[in-house]
């Protein structure tokens, strides 16, 4: 069987030497020793002033909406997972979607700006399957209105735009490292920012709202994590590069090997450090896909459509947007089988196969 993704596992006996200090402490949750040094280390590794490692990436958008009081409308992309949607429902406000553009599949920012009404508070943006949104264009149009960013950069580990972290950009960024995600902590996810007051009143929200064992100075909620996740996320941090290596050997090697196939990229930005998380791939048609899915489901081979459908038609939302162009690019999008193990010999295969089932040889 070939899934569409595996976790990546460091040697057990990594994992072992920092279990043995978890024993011997007896330390298992509420700001552990290596919670601090991952955060540490990933500040470093990243380039970054503040990051807090949390339980997992959905609670992070949370605490980044409610750090920054949001309340009304707040724009955001229809092609993501349902948690970048969710979290807005959750968190009390309305999910306004914007179309995406054709070549990066991330949000519009031309269409973001038809959405602007005097009740929009933010936009929440998706840098989709890594590839980082214009980051620029949203700037300007925040900055024009009045508006926060977060930016749910879920794929993004390790990118960087125009030489400085994406985690950088936005009011607040938020990651995931489930255990899917390229660097993963098994559950686990951070909130990145820029600001110091920002940080702090995260710090807070994370925590159930403690300033101390009898004070609580904000409507908290439990976004910490432990100790024992935290020690998989450095085991995974000291193979990270090698990761990152072998994601685009394999990602470069997908390309060759599907010639001469005809089938639409992802348009990566211009000015980009890419982490090659996924290989999606766009095809002519919704039954190509379907095709292409049951000739590889029949080899215990297991691609994904990832995103399908667009969330607008979660049954909690009633929404009106126009997003021909998402709808269009969900329903025909693949994403291919790409994890650190996965070997050439597999690429072939699946990509031979998906050639037979077009007719190509």
């Amino acid at each position: 069987m070939i899934p569409v993704t595996k976790p990546f596992l460091p040697p057990m006996e990594e994992y072992q030497e920092l279990l043995k200090g978890i024993w011997d402490r007896n330390w298992l949750t509420n700001n552990g020793p290596l919670v601090n040094e991952l955060e540490l280390r990933l500040k470093q590794y990243l380039n970054l002033d503040h990051l807090l490692f949390l339980s997992n990436g959905t609670i992070a958008i949370q605490i980044a909406i409610k750090a920054l009081e949001l309340k009304g409308e707040v724009i955001t992309t229809p092609f993501s997972y349902i948690a970048t949607t969710s979290s807005v429902v959750w968190e009390g406000c309305q999910p306004v979607f914007a179309d995406i553009d054709k070549e990066t599949f991330n949000i519009s920012p031309e269409s973001i700006e038809k959405h602007i009404t005097d009740k929009t508070s933010a936009i929440l943006a998706t840098h989709v399957y890594g590839n980082p949104c214009d980051v620029e264009a949203i700037d300007a149009i925040a900055k024009k209105y009045n508006l926060k960013v977060i930016y749910d950069a879920a794929h993004a580990f390790g990118v960087k735009f125009r030489g400085k972290s994406i985690f950088e950009y936005g009011d607040i960024s938020t990651t995931s490292f489930h255990a899917t995600k390229l660097f993963h902590t098994v559950e686990g996810g951070a909130v990145i920012t820029r600001s110091p007051e920002l940080l702090k009143k995260m710090a807070f929200l994370m925590n159930f709202g403690h300033d101390g064992p009898e004070k609580f100075v904000e409507v908290g909620i439990n976004g910490k994590n432990s100790e024992l996740h935290a020690a998989m996320g450095l085991c995974n941090l000291s193979h990270v590069e090698k990761i990152l290596k072998k994601r685009k050997e394999d990602y470069l090697y997908y390309q060759y090997s599907l010639q001469p196939l005809e089938f639409i990229s992802q348009k990566i930005h211009k000015e980009t450090e890419y982490n090659y998380s996924y290989f999606p791939v766009v095809f002519n048609s919704e039954a190509d896909v379907v095709k292409v899915m049951h000739e590889l489901g029949n080899n215990k081979i297991f691609a994904r459509r990832y995103f399908y459908p667009t969330l607008d038609v979660a049954d909690y939302l009633e929404t009106s947007s126009e997003i021909s162009v998402a709808k269009d690019i969900a329903s025909k999008v693949l994403c291919l089988p790409l994890y650190y193990t996965i070997s050439k010999v597999e690429i072939d295969m699946i990509c031979r196969i998906i050639k037979r089932s077009l007719r190509y040889n």
